[in-house]
C-alpha cells in the first residue's frame, strides 16, 4: 500500500496552498463578514487551471484526477470554507455531471467553459419539500414539440446567482410501477421564466452563494436532456457520491485549520507561568484532533483513489463525508475551547470554522443519510 502522493499531486497541493495563503487568507474574514461571493478569487483560480482539475484537456481541463482535485478543495477550505464550498460545488456538481453523462456536443458547449473557468455551473436538486427525499421532486418537465417546459422551485442551490448553466432535476414521466421518472436537464441561467434570488442570511459559509430558483414555464430544447432520461435518479446519486468526496475534503481542510490554530495558540498562551500546551488536558485535546484529522485524510484519499481506479466507492465516499465533516465540527469546537474567550471572537477565526463546518454535516446528504447509505451497503 503506497500512501505517497505522486509528484504531480504534490505540485498541485503546494500550488493551491501557496495561492490560498497569498490570495484567499487575507480576504477570508471579510468574505464571511460581508457575505460576499469572491468573484475575483474564482477568476484567479480559473487562470491557475483549478476549475478543471479532474477533466480532460480536450474540454478545457487540467487532465488531473479526483485525488488532485480533493487536495485542492482541502487547501482552499483550510483558509476559507466559503470559497472551498463554492469551488467544490462548481466542479463536482456544476460541471462533473456533464462530463459523466453529457453528449459530445454538450461537453463541447457546456463543459468546456466550466472547466476552463470562463463560466460557473450549478446543480438544482433540493426543493422546499424534497431535501433528503430527493425522490420527492415536484419540479416537472413536460414535452412540447422539440422542447421541454419546466415548472418548479429549487432551494439552497450553491452558486446559482453566478452560474451560466444550471443542471435541474425534474419529473419527466412515470415508470410502469407508477414511480416518477426523474431526469436531469441543462438550463441556461438566462432562460426566460427563470428567476434566481439569493436572500438567505446564513449561519456559516456566508461567502458562498446560496440561492432560490423559480422555474415558470422555462422552455429548453430536448437536446439539453442530460444522459439517459430513465436514469436521471441514478445519475445524480452517482454525482452526489463524487460530490461527497469533495465535501469530505472540505471538512478535512477546516479540521486541519482548526488543529493548526489551536496548536499555535496553545504554544503561545501562558497561564500559571507556562504555555497551556504543557497541560495534559490541552495535550489530550490536541492529540485527539490530530488523530482524527489523519484518519479523515486517509478516508478522503482512499475514496478518491477508488474513484480514480474505477472501483466501487459509494460506501467509502459516505465514510469519508460522514467522518471528515463530523471531525471538522469537533475539531473547530475543541479549537474554540482551547482558545477560551478569544475563541469566541471573530478575529481568531476558529468560531468561523465551527459555523462553516456545521453546513457540511447537512449538505450533500446529511450525516443521518450517510449512515443510511453505509447501512444499505452492509446489506441492512
Amino acid at each position: 500500500m503506497n500512501f505517497e502522493l505522486t509528484k504531480e499531486q504534490r505540485m498541485i497541493k503546494k500550488m493551491v496552498r501557496d495561492f490560498a495563503e497569498d490570495s484567499i487568507r487575507p480576504k477570508a474574514i471579510q468574505i464571511d463578514k460581508e457575505a460576499r461571493f469572491p468573484v475575483e478569487i474564482f477568476e484567479q483560480m480559473a487562470e491557475l487551471g483549478l476549475m478543471g482539475i479532474p477533466f480532460p484537456e480536450e474540454y478545457g481541463g487540467s487532465d488531473g484526477d479526483t485525488l488532485s482535485y480533493a487536495l485542492a478543495v482541502e487547501e482552499i477550505g483550510r483558509v476559507c470554507g466559503s470559497t472551498g464550498l463554492s469551488y467544490a460545488a462548481a466542479v463536482s456538481l456544476g460541471a462533473s455531471p456533464i462530463y459523466y453523462f453529457g453528449t459530445e456536443e454538450q461537453k463541447q458547449k457546456y463543459l468546456t467553459p466550466l472547466a476552463n473557468g470562463k463560466a460557473l455551473g450549478s446543480f438544482g436538486l433540493t426543493e422546499p419539500n424534497a431535501g433528503s427525499d430527493a425522490g420527492g421532486t415536484k419540479t416537472t418537465a413536460v414535452e412540447d414539440g422539440a422542447d421541454y417546459i419546466i415548472n418548479g422551485e429549487k432551494c439552497f442551490i450553491t452558486n446559482a446567482s453566478f452560474a451560466e448553466t444550471i443542471i435541474v432535476t425534474a419529473v419527466t414521466g412515470k415508470q410502469s410501477n407508477g414511480k416518477n421518472i426523474i431526469s436531469a436537464i441543462i438550463v441556461p441561467a438566462d432562460s426566460e421564466g427563470l428567476t434566481i434570488t439569493s436572500n438567505y442570511d446564513k449561519m456559516g459559509v456566508r461567502g458562498s452563494d446560496t440561492a432560490e430558483i423559480i422555474l415558470d414555464n422555462v422552455r429548453v430544447p430536448k437536446e439539453n436532456l442530460l444522459g439517459d432520461p430513465e436514469k436521471g435518479f441514478k445519475q445524480f446519486l452517482y454525482t452526489l457520491d463524487g460530490g461527497r468526496i469533495s465535501i469530505a475534503a472540505l471538512g478535512l481542510g477546516i479540521a486541519q485549520a482548526s488543529l493548526e490554530k489551536a496548536l499555535d495558540y496553545a504554544k503561545e498562551r501562558k497561564q500559571f507561568g507556562k504555555s497551556i500546551s504543557s497541560f495534559q488536558a490541552v495535550q489530550f485535546k490536541l492529540a485527539d484532533m490530530s488523530m482524527e484529522v489523519e484518519l479523515a485524510r486517509n478516508m478522503v484519499h482512499k475514496a478518491a483513489w477508488l474513484k480514480d481506479q474505477d472501483k466501487p466507492f459509494s460506501k467509502e465516499a459516505a465514510y469519508a463525508k460522514l467522518y471528515a465533516t463530523e471531525t471538522a465540527f469537533r475539531a473547530a469546537n475543541q479549537a474554540i475551547q482551547i482558545h477560551g474567550g478569544y475563541g469566541y471572537m471573530r478575529e481568531y477565526e476558529v468560531e468561523r470554522y465551527l459555523r462553516d463546518a456545521k453546513l457540511l454535516e447537512i449538505g450533500e446528504g446529511t450525516s443521518e443519510i450517510q449512515r443510511l447509505v453505509i447501512a444499505r451497503q452492509l446489506g441492512c
